[in-house]
This record gives C-alpha cells, sequence and structure tokens, in this order.
C-alpha cells in the first residue's frame, strides 16, 4: 500500500498545532514531519524533535541544491523541508504530516501532486488575531506581519483540497480524521 504525504498549513494562531496534535495523540502509526529552520529554539524546543536548527550558509547551501520540497524565509528566519526526509519516511512505510506555511504548501504540491492539502482555518478574522496576541511570543511589530500575512493565506486557502474551521477543538480534529481516513481508503 503506497504512503501519503498530508500536508496540514493555517495561519498563525489558528491553532492548527493543536489540532494536528490531538489528531496525532489518537492516531500516532502517523508520522510528523521535522521541519529546518534558522530561528533560534523556543523554549522548551528540542532540536531534531521540534525542528532542525541549522545556520543560515547550511539552508543557503539546502537551497543551492535543491534539496528542499519547500522553503521560506518569514521574518528574518527561513524554514524548510527536506526531500530526502519526507521520501525516506515514505519509503519506510510511514503516512508522514507536515505542518508548514501556506506558500509552502504550494510549493510541496507542485513538487509531490499526489501530497493531500489541507488547510486548517479560524472561525473569523477577530479570532485569530485574538489568538496570536495571546500567545505573547512576539512583539507587535512581527503580529502585524503575520496578521497581514493571514489576509493572503485566507485567499489562498481555496487552493487546497480541503479545508477544516477550528470552531471547536474536538469537532476540528474529528474532522482532520475523517477526511485523512477518506484520502488513506483511496490507496
Amino acid at each position: 500500500m503506497n504512503k501519503k504525504l498530508f500536508v496540514i498549513s493555517g495561519s498563525s494562531g489558528v491553532g492548527k498545532g493543536t489540532v494536528l496534535k490531538g489528531f496525532l495523540e489518537r492516531n500516532p502509526e502517523f508520522m510528523l514531519s521535522i521541519s529546518c529552520t534558522t530561528r533560534s529554539p523556543r523554549p522548551g524546543e528540542v532540536d531534531g524533535v521540534n525542528y532542525f536548527f541549522i545556520s543560515k550558509k547550511e539552508f543557503q547551501y539546502c537551497i543551492d541544491n535543491n534539496k528542499f520540497l519547500e522553503w521560506a524565509e518569514f521574518a528574518g528566519n527561513f524554514y524548510g523541508t527536506k526531500k530526502k526526509y519526507i521520501n525516506q519516511c515514505l519509503e519506510d512505510g510511514k503516512d508522514i504530516i507536515l505542518e508548514i506555511e501556506t506558500n509552502g504548501a504550494m510549493q510541496v504540491k507542485k513538487q509531490m501532486p499526489e501530497a493531500v492539502l489541507i488547510f486548517i482555518c479560524p472561525p473569523s478574522y477577530e479570532t485569530l488575531e485574538n489568538r496570536l496576541r495571546g500567545r505573547h511570543t512576539e512583539d507587535e511589530d512581527t503580529i502585524q506581519k503575520r496578521l497581514d500575512e493571514v489576509k493572503k493565506e485566507l485567499k489562498a486557502a481555496e487552493n487546497f483540497d480541503y479545508r477544516i474551521v477550528n470552531d471547536d477543538l474536538e469537532t476540528a480534529i474529528t474532522t482532520l480524521e475523517s477526511v485523512i481516513k477518506g484520502e488513506m481508503e483511496k490507496c
């Protein structure tokens, strides 16, 4: 049976990580992909668990040598997913979930059209803004940049295979399970 790559995306603060965590707790057979980043680890983040923390020089080498399935720059930092990592996981017989930003999801779809793209939507723009501010992890300038990006991402959501509104966490997790189960049955 072929293994699949599922790409979960959504605007910052939409709760995609929380929805995904709930899904993975119930479905431990799925593997969460680990992306590379040039940003410094946040408190509690571990290299090789949350991200692969790499230098800008190493990241640039990977860009120059077409080593990424997708990559992006945001707020002065780079984020990306190595092709070799994803292909190895699929070859090892693992269904893998990649949690990335919207532009990265579109890059994945170009290189791997068989990937299934799922966008987690906020109940409203105002709710999303409140969630971002409530995290207290970024300064006002960074929050404003994220909010500007949100508007673009919400428009891009129409290019995804599925859209799930995260208004109620339990419902969002159950819907994600249904979407992924339906896709798995197509294999």
